[in-house]
């Protein structure tokens, strides 16, 4: 596992994460129903919440961008590092003939 890697995949936890919290964060579309604040009905809190609500969302954006962003930077890392032939590297006989060979008997 290389450098790009291990930070690409540390940036990946850090961005789900945030994107987790941030979606709980988040209000619900119905009046009143916070998951987590939840307070009372106030001109300042109405206020509040929309601009709160608008960071929120465009918080939400960038962090899902981000970690679609990643993913498929570790895909293509992966795919471009990870030798085309590394199952017939390994052994270039077939298994008819390794069965073969371990059946047959010594003479």
């Amino acid at each position: 596992m290389s450098i790009v890697e291990i930070i690409l995949g540390s940036v990946l936890l850090l961005a789900s994460v945030a994107l987790i919290i941030i979606i709980i964060l988040q209000e619900g579309n119905q009046q009143g129903i916070g998951v987590v604040s939840g307070g009372a009905d106030t001109f300042f809190s109405k206020n509040k919440a929309r601009s709160y609500d608008a960071f929120l969302a465009r918080a939400t954006k960038w962090f899902a961008v981000a970690f679609v962003a990643v993913v498929i930077a570790l895909n293509v890392i992966a795919y471009y590092t990870t030798p085309a032939d590394s199952v017939e590297a390994t052994d270039s006989t077939s298994v008819s003939d390794q069965v073969a060979e371990t059946t047959a008997p010594e003479a």
